[in-house]
């Protein structure tokens, strides 16, 4: 499903330039759950950005379905990201404003679904991850837990192919953030979505198809092997 070559991304900071990601091959399956393990600052996020077409690579492929996101204009590549990809973030990036239904509503309506059928759905949706009591609450009323739900039922709304999640039990303490483990572990399986996860919680990669330790942007040997 995911395909990188010879992946490079350098920053430049002044007069110093930053290899955040450094000549990375990977090849993901389709329906895997897959843990990208690593400090802060050794390119997770980077590596996510690139492989959601968030950031554009300094040189290197990445390919999703036969789609060529380095070679793909601005346009096609906001159109791709909003038909076949979902993002979880830390921080959940839910729009204070509004509920929860009307959070998870946004991705059926930026592709043009009627705002009656994207609130059918999305309460659909947040049922499904257990919020059906939380569903006219605003993210302020919510517990971490509970606004992860909402970030996560959002990211799968549109029925993507692909979850990126960055660090998404990095602000959660460790028994919600087991709670949130087991839900996308469960959407893995029963929906078969592929997880693309950076974390530095070791607890994500115990039931990982495959686990790669990455550091000073480079996938270290030996570690992407089957975990269990």
């Amino acid at each position: 499903m995911i395909s990188i070559h010879q992946l490079y991304k350098t920053y430049h900071r002044g007069t110093e330039s930053v290899e955040a990601v450094s000549g990375i091959d990977l090849e993901i399956q389709r329906g895997e759950f897959v843990v990208i393990l690593g400090p802060s600052g050794g390119g997770k996020s980077t590596l996510l950005n690139l492989i959601g077409g968030i950031d554009r690579p300094t040189s290197g492929t990445v390919t999703i379905n036969g789609f060529a996101l380095e070679k793909a204009s601005e346009e096609s590549l906001t159109r791709f990201r909003r038909d076949h990809i979902g993002f979880v973030f830390q921080f959940y990036n839910l729009l204070s404003a509004l509920n929860a239904v009307e959070n998870v509503s946004l991705p059926l309506m930026a592709k043009g679904v009627s705002f009656k059928q994207a609130n059918l759905k999305a309460i659909q949706i947040l049922t499904r991850v257990g919020l059906e009591q939380r569903l006219k609450h605003l993210p302020s009323e919510l517990s971490g837990g509970e606004q992860q739900r909402v970030a996560i039922a959002r990211s799968i709304i549109a029925a993507p192919e692909l979850i990126l999640a960055d660090e998404p039990t990095g602000d959660l303490d460790s028994r919600t953030a087991e709670e949130i483990i087991t839900l996308m572990h469960e959407l893995n399986q029963q929906m078969g979505l592929t997880f693309v996860v950076a974390t530095h919680n070791l607890r994500l990669a115990e039931n990982a198809d495959r686990v790669f330790e990455l550091r000073d942007g480079k996938i270290q040997p030996n570690h992407n092997d089957k975990t269990g």
